[in-house]
């Protein structure tokens, strides 16, 4: 055995360790930012299914239970809505009548005014590399429709 390959002994275990642990890195970065996407993803469905609850619960609603919606119960529903890794506990969501988004003669939730429901949600990220700056996001969206009743 020549000298150059005794000390070339063991350098393909070694290159091996780097290589698999920048692999499972990479790997475990992707899986987390699919999550993050997917929580993003969920809290838009999030805001716009508490806006469609909101616009057919105006305050000429008769047929359906809950009529006159307010912030409060929009809340209760959203949060209903969270299954999987999501704590519905954590889903923060503000509903709001804007007084510009009324047409003339009309204010408050009355048919042809506006809902808007924002919805967020801290996403935490469980790569243990991540600065703590990175660590938590705050998921946000918001949607608004025209009350129809």
């Amino acid at each position: 055995m020549s000298i150059g390959r005794k000390r070339e002994r063991g350098s393909s275990m070694v290159e091996t360790v780097i290589v698999m642990g920048v692999l499972l890195a990479m790997i475990c970065g992707i899986i987390d930012f699919g999550r993050a996407m997917f929580t993003y993803g969920f809290v838009a469905q999030l805001a716009r299914q508490g806006a469609r609850w909101a616009i057919v619960r105006g305050s000429q609603c008769t047929l359906l239970t809950d009529c006159s919606a307010t912030s409060p119960q929009v809340q209760t529903y959203v949060q209903s809505l969270a299954y999987g890794f999501i704590t519905p506990s954590n889903v923060a969501v503000t509903a709001s009548w804007p007084p510009g988004g009324c047409p003339p003669g009309s204010s408050g939730n009355a048919p042809g005014c506006t809902v808007e429901v924002a919805v967020t949600y801290p996403f935490k990220f469980t790569l243990p590399w991540m600065p703590t700056s990175l660590g938590t996001l705050n998921m946000t969206s918001t949607s608004e429709m025209v009350i129809s009743q």
